[in-house]
């Protein structure tokens, strides 16, 4: 189920917007704008795509939009076949096992989210992630984070001077994602921050988590072209292989997970990915994480396998010591 992949999916162009608050833009000149420019750097005709996978998680809700592929059929002018999913991640995977079954050999993935058209509702609209008892006791995801830190330091017995360490770590982590946004001109915020900051943040809210903690609110889109191996070759002489992908899925309710300090289905997604590669740790060059919250950047360091359970914290903070990019 998890063999090496036999027909390899290649990336051959990327097109973004810049990330913020775009208000004065409808949805679909977003989208527009992350293709064409992914379009433009291939030099693909709208007429060759084959088939979209497009994903938006609020788009219905912030936007009272549900037909996404009826607007992106208007601006491709295309019937092609397109699919609608609920994370970027997942239209990418959808996308990939069409290519290797031989289904389409040129297709489009994108990804869009308009979530400042209404700022008075989106801490409404994102407590709708949380499970019906957590709403209703009006649990927000920032709380679940906050409570997952509680329990990590509660686990692992964190306490005096190893707790001021780890909450510099995690302080540590928003400033070094700060300045690489520096290096990023799609990137919301291009500013360097300071532990002090983030650290006055949290002292400001009253709590263990602050502002810089936190992924910010956001519009913005991207896309990709996705081709399979042979068609890659047509276009491009540096394409990205797609060598390995997994996903897996745990319970909505955060409290009812068997473990509160880890994501035991990064640790099984990450075993597949990497037995589908045919890859180890240690191949790694570049890693992405996501980080809607430093806590979440941490935890996921160790059930990735880059740390040792309890031990992510230390690394980060050794290594931000002296940030050379990289821990």
């Amino acid at each position: 189920m998890h063999g090496k992949m036999k027909v390899r999916p290649a990336i051959i162009a990327v097109g973004r917007t810049r990330f913020g608050e775009h208000y004065e833009k409808e949805p679909e000149k977003l989208i527009e704008e992350a293709w064409l420019r992914a379009s433009a750097e291939a030099d693909i005709e709208r007429k060759s795509l084959e088939a979209c996978y497009l994903s938006d998680y609020f788009l219905p809700i912030t936007n009272k939009l549900g037909l996404e592929e009826g607007f992106l059929s208007e601006l491709t002018e295309l019937h092609a076949p397109m699919e609608v999913t609920r994370s970027f991640g997942s239209a990418l995977s959808n996308a990939c096992n069409a290519i290797q079954a031989g289904r389409y050999n040129l297709v489009l993935v994108g990804g869009i989210e308009k979530m400042t058209d209404r700022w008075d509702k989106i801490r409404d609209d994102l407590m709708l992630l949380e499970d019906p008892w957590s709403f209703y006791a009006g649990c927000t995801p920032e709380a679940n984070h906050e409570l997952m830190l509680r329990a990590y330091v509660k686990k692992y017995g964190i306490a005096g001077e190893k707790l001021e360490k780890l909450n510099v770590a995690l302080a540590q982590v928003s400033v070094k994602n700060h300045l690489h946004a520096t290096k990023n001109q799609c990137a919301q915020y291009q500013r360097k921050i300071t532990v002090d900051q983030v650290l006055s943040a949290r002292k400001e809210a009253g709590k263990p988590l602050g502002l810089y903690d936190y992924a910010p609110i956001s519009d913005g889109a991207a896309a990709l072209i996705l081709t399979s191996e042979e068609t890659a070759k047509k276009y491009t002489d540096k394409p990205v292989y797609v060598l390995g992908s997994s996903s897996a899925t745990d319970y909505l309710t955060y409290p009812a997970r068997d473990d509160m300090t880890h994501f035991v289905v990064s640790r099984i997604a990450m075993k597949n990915a990497l037995s589908m590669a045919g890859k180890s740790l240690t191949d790694m060059q570049v890693v992405e994480l996501y980080d809607q919250s430093t806590v979440m950047e941490m935890v996921s360091l160790e059930d990735l396998g880059f740390c040792e359970p309890g031990k992510a914290w230390e690394s980060i903070y050794k290594s931000c010591q002296d940030y050379k990019g990289y821990y």
